[in-house]
């Protein structure tokens, strides 16, 4: 999978809502957008992502809905990203069947051996990379030589690095061995979203 995978995270606690966010990344140009709502209920999450899904079609985005299977499935989003204790991968896929986009959370050699032989992900998000105050319960940051051996480990599964990237980290990260990033302060904080997302964008070794 050669192409850049740019993972855009809706982010909790700033002004924008989760649908204005949506909607101004997915104006910036972005094509895969994930839903998280980590301080609110599973009813609340349905109705935003009701709303963030017409935004995306609108803009040829794929919506990916952080934690809750059923709500992807009932609003009939792209995709739902799974954690070590949301919903088992396998069952995930049982339930979703085969075209659901599912991806999981990576933290440790023992998380990527489950993702291998579930054989149920599309993708994985795999960090810590740095420290990031945009998740509570942060997993322990993973060290570089670590880092790189677990991407390596991961093998054909298209990997996403998570926590705390920066633009000026993607030319170390594509180098060993991942397919993107997942971001959401990067992309949400200072500076206008379509700055901050062209960023990111020309910071990825162009391999054309």
């Amino acid at each position: 999978m050669s192409q850049f995978l740019l993972q855009c995270i809706t982010l909790d606690g700033i002004e924008m809502s989760h649908c204005d966010q949506v909607r101004a990344l997915c104006e910036a140009g972005a094509k895969w957008i994930q839903l998280r709502m980590k301080e609110a209920t599973e009813s609340d999450v349905e109705k935003v992502a009701l709303e963030a899904l017409n935004i995306c079609e609108a803009h040829g985005a794929l919506l990916i809905i952080n934690d809750y299977l059923d709500v992807a499935l009932k609003v009939g989003a792209g995709g739902v990203h799974l954690g070590t204790s949301d919903t088992n991968w396998k069952a995930a896929r049982n339930l979703a069947g085969p075209d659901l986009v599912i991806g999981g959370t990576v933290n440790s050699l023992g998380d990527a051996r489950e993702a291998l032989a579930s054989k149920s992900l599309d993708y994985v998000g795999v960090g810590p990379f740095r420290h990031t105050n945009t998740k509570k319960n942060l997993a322990p940051v993973l060290e570089k030589k670590a880092f790189a051996e677990l991407l390596q480990f991961l093998g054909d599964l298209p990997k996403v690095v998570i926590g705390g990237v920066l633009p000026e980290d993607l030319p170390a990260i594509s180098s060993m061995d991942a397919e993107g990033v997942a971001v959401s302060s990067g992309l949400l904080g200072e500076g206008t979203v379509a700055e901050n997302l062209n960023n990111y964008l020309e910071q990825w070794p162009d391999e054309g």
